[in-house]
């Protein structure tokens, strides 16, 4: 059974509702990226930090996954897959995904600020004063800009035992997420499904020109035909 190894970002949610909250101009919902989104802020004003997640995490508890998402479990069918997400939404195991690894957390989890390991569900908004066993306070179980990604080896790691590498909704240029497609295989087929790509067509890179909803279930079609 070949493997194939998908990689998504912002573009897989998008469609689902999800806001890439960053704009133009860099900012998220107004903020500056460094005020809500780094170990810096977190110490100037952690409300702000807080109350950034849970408007974000009330957003995503709304929103459900799209064809996109659905389109994937169906590969299970035909071949062993791993996703690894640069999102921190839980819509690829809403649509039921079974080989999920968050690169950069999950906003449905809570986090110790003594101890980095212990994890907990969360799904309501974490604020001031909500602690862990130790005493100390709860924050976003979110990789912030600055921070080292835990979960990085083990995707770097998957990436190497590709058969087909797909690439859905990221631009690949954030690091070192970007620098995963380097672990692949060197002529492992490589899908990169983005309505604006910023590279092109070459040798086993093939280029989609299109939405994650769009793209996605014809590439997946494609995929399981070829198997038959």
């Amino acid at each position: 059974m070949k493997n194939i190894v998908i990689l998504t970002g912002a573009g897989m949610s998008a469609e689902s509702g999800i806001k890439t909250f960053r704009d133009e101009n860099g900012l998220w919902e107004g903020h500056d990226v460094m005020q809500v989104a780094s170990p810096i802020g977190w110490k100037k004003d952690m409300e702000l930090v807080l109350d950034f997640y849970n408007q974000r995490r009330k957003q995503l508890l709304k929103v459900e996954p799209n064809p996109a998402h659905y389109a994937l479990v169906d590969l299970e069918n035909k071949f062993k897959v791993e996703i690894i997400t640069q999102n921190i939404d839980d819509l690829h195991e809403r649509a039921g995904s079974s080989n999920v690894t968050h690169l950069h957390g999950e906003l449905l989890k809570a986090r110790s600020t003594f101890d980095e390991n212990l994890i907990m569900d969360w799904k309501k908004d974490i604020n001031p004063g909500d602690f862990c066993e130790h005493n100390h306070q709860l924050r976003p179980h979110v990789v912030w800009f600055g921070e080292a990604v835990p979960m990085f080896q083990k995707a770097a790691e998957i990436t190497e035992t590709a058969d087909i590498l797909i690439i859905i909704g990221t631009s690949m240029q954030v690091y070192p997420a970007a620098s995963l497609v380097d672990f692949a295989p060197r002529q492992t087929p490589i899908y990169f499904i983005d309505p604006k790509p910023n590279i092109r067509e070459s040798g086993n890179l093939h280029i989609i020109n299109d939405t994650a909803v769009e793209g996605v279930p014809s590439l997946v079609e494609k995929l399981i035909n070829s198997e038959k």
